[in-house]
């Protein structure tokens, strides 16, 4: 090809058609520019295909770490209700001074002291984040919703941190006052089992009844039936802000 535009140039120049010759040359000029930038639009589309896809993957690993979010705000969520209605059946037994016979209903918001902690996985956001893709998402819905799912995270966090600590606190309070292994036996241990023990069936129940009368117990019951409440709305909040999130990064492979 290179050889026969040499040709046509040097026929111009010998036939002395000088300005044929500077119209040709322009021409072929203008051929070589647009070639230019063609091939500059085709790197330039084919760059834009490569980071949509590596852009695509970080999203992908947000929408899985979601969805296992999702799910364990599920469990969380039931786990929570159950015992923060438990308590809330306790507190008014509690109120009422029923106390007596509602001893195994107090037993059981002994699993009040147990600690759940939402741990979301922020690997793929923080991936996203540290790359050089995140610019493409930055300004967006998508990037107002990951904020927010975020702060959320944190708000939870916090919240939990807030009830965890103050349950340790109350815990520790009660190990130094209670023998608790009369407690702990009556929780874990088989009723058929613990008739064969020396220890009569009234001795159980007696130190249950010292057990949930203490003001460290109540304490904790009393909480769990405020701020599970408020632990629930948040999850909520959480898991609504995640379906948004999952519709927009669906959005993208449209």
């Amino acid at each position: 090809m290179i050889k026969i535009f040499r040709k046509i140039r040097y026929d111009l120049l010998s036939n002395g058609q000088t300005s044929k010759y500077l119209k040709y040359a322009i021409g072929e000029i203008l051929l070589v520019v647009i070639g230019i930038l063609i091939a500059l639009q085709i790197n330039n589309w084919n760059q834009v295909k490569k980071d949509d896809k590596i852009l695509r993957e970080y999203l992908g690993k947000i929408k899985s770490h979601t969805q296992e979010d999702m799910r364990m705000l599920d469990s969380l969520t039931k786990y929570r209700k159950n015992i923060g209605n438990l308590c809330k059946k306790a507190r008014t037994a509690i109120l009422d001074k029923k106390e007596e016979e509602n001893l195994l209903l107090l037993m059981g918001c002994g699993s009040a002291f147990m600690e759940f902690h939402f741990k979301p996985n922020t690997g793929g956001y923080e991936a996203l984040k540290n790359s050089n893709y995140f610019g493409k998402i930055n300004n967006t819905d998508l990037d107002s919703l990951l904020i927010r799912y975020h702060r959320l995270v944190d708000d939870i966090s916090q919240n939990e941190g807030s009830y965890n600590g103050y349950l340790k606190g109350q815990e520790n309070y009660l190990s130094s006052q209670f023998d608790k292994s009369l407690v702990l036996a009556t929780a874990f241990l088989p009723p058929d089992s613990l008739s064969l023990r020396a220890t009569p069936q009234s001795e159980y129940i007696e130190d249950f009844k010292e057990y949930t009368s203490s003001a460290s117990y109540r304490n904790v019951i009393n909480l769990a039936a405020f701020q599970f409440d408020w632990m629930i709305d948040l999850y909520g909040q959480l898991d609504e802000v995640g379906e948004n999130v999952i519709r927009e990064i669906d959005s993208y492979d449209n």
